[in-house]
């Protein structure tokens, strides 16, 4: 690939495509949006990075805005998702410590990341195998069971820590009384809700976080992916009655919060604001899902906003998103029949209609090949 416009990028031969992955779920405003860029611009002629040592005005901004499109607490910055995961599992720990409380419930096919911690938190052994033996004191559950977690729940249980949406292993969202039964659970045993919100957040799901959908509040919630725009940063919020776990010196990050980064994602967050992206998310997601359901051989579509995921009845998913790349769309596989749809949240229904045309097309060309 060599450029990009909107929601459209260019290869070296010059060859255009459509992009429905937007850089698994970080290109939220697309490519080269020019509010975003001249931010960057400005940026660039001032200060790049200076290191955590110093306050400066964007880090600042940029956790007065996440406060207040989320709730009351402080923000860490990093660069990654798995970092923010890597915090969010310190906390909990450090809090849990002086009672004894160390281990966190985590779910099965999960996703929080492949540093050692946050890898050890994914209830998914396949990534696990090659890097044993992984930090102790997870333990997973059935996604969506709260009678699993109940019997899971022992002493030494500090945390609960889950995505509100299940992105990586196929697309599967929470539900409503299952979140907010964790939220009693949490709070009668003195645990913490940790949402991993590195996909679902910003705008991706038709509210600016996810948990908005579900009537609750975590006490912790990691972000990155959508919050840079397509540069690198990740961050965790802690609620008020949390803040004070971590002191100085008990983590750090060289590059996180970083002038640069920090200006990004605030222009980010301004852009979704001023441009109602996540009202649009949520109305798009609905004529997509609408569309998705109308093509031969599409059995089920799940998912809020704009992160769906189509199940194929034969087809398997790798052939369908290589035969689409030829066709000019960019899409993603995450299981063998399941193909994952992350569009910018900058596209329009004429958008969806040419996505529409080209996966016709390719389904209709693999039927007539088999």
């Amino acid at each position: 690939m060599e450029k990009g416009k909107g929601a459209y990028v260019w290869d070296k031969e010059g060859k255009k495509y459509l992009d429905f992955l937007s850089g698994i779920a970080v290109n939220a405003l697309g490519h080269g949006h020019p509010v975003l860029l001249q931010a960057l611009k400005d940026q660039l002629e001032k200060l790049t990075h200076i290191s955590n040592y110093y306050y400066h005005e964007s880090a600042i901004k940029l956790a007065e805005m996440i406060v207040q499109q989320a709730f009351l607490g402080k923000v860490f910055y990093c660069n990654s998702g798995t970092e923010a995961n890597e915090a969010a599992i310190k906390l909990a720990r450090k809090y849990g410590q002086n009672k004894g409380k160390t281990e966190i419930i985590t779910t099965l096919n999960s996703f929080h990341g492949r540093t050692l911690g946050s890898l050890a938190a994914t209830g998914q052994v396949k990534y696990q195998t090659s890097f044993q033996p992984l930090p102790s004191g997870f333990t997973y559950v059935t996604f969506n069971d709260l009678a699993a977690v109940e019997k899971a729940l022992n002493e030494k249980t500090c945390a609960i820590m889950l995505e509100p949406i299940q992105g990586e292993s196929g697309i599967h969202p929470a539900t409503r009384e299952y979140l907010q039964g964790l939220r009693k659970i949490c709070e009668q045993n003195d645990l913490l809700l940790i949402l991993d919100e590195v996909q679902t957040g910003v705008g991706r799901t038709g509210k600016m976080f996810a948990y908005q959908h579900y009537g609750i509040t975590p006490d912790i919630m990691t972000m990155a992916k959508a919050l840079g725009g397509g540069i690198p940063i990740g961050a965790m919020l802690v609620g008020e009655k949390y803040a004070h776990v971590l002191q100085p010196g008990d983590h750090g990050t060289t590059f996180g919060g970083n002038p640069l980064a920090c200006t990004a994602a605030l222009a980010t967050m301004e852009i979704i604001l001023q441009e109602d992206l996540c009202a649009k998310a949520a109305e798009l997601g609905f004529y997509l899902q609408e569309k998705l359901l109308e093509l031969e051989e599409v059995k089920e579509v799940r998912g809020k906003g704009l992160m769906l995921a189509l199940e194929l009845t034969k087809l398997n998913s790798k052939e369908v998103v290589e035969k689409s790349l030829g066709n000019g769309l960019l899409l993603n596989a995450i299981g063998e029949h399941t193909v994952r749809l992350l569009p910018p949240l900058i596209i329009n229904k004429e958008d969806i209609d040419q996505m529409i045309d080209i996966l016709s097309k390719t389904i209709a060309q693999m039927k007539g090949e088999k």
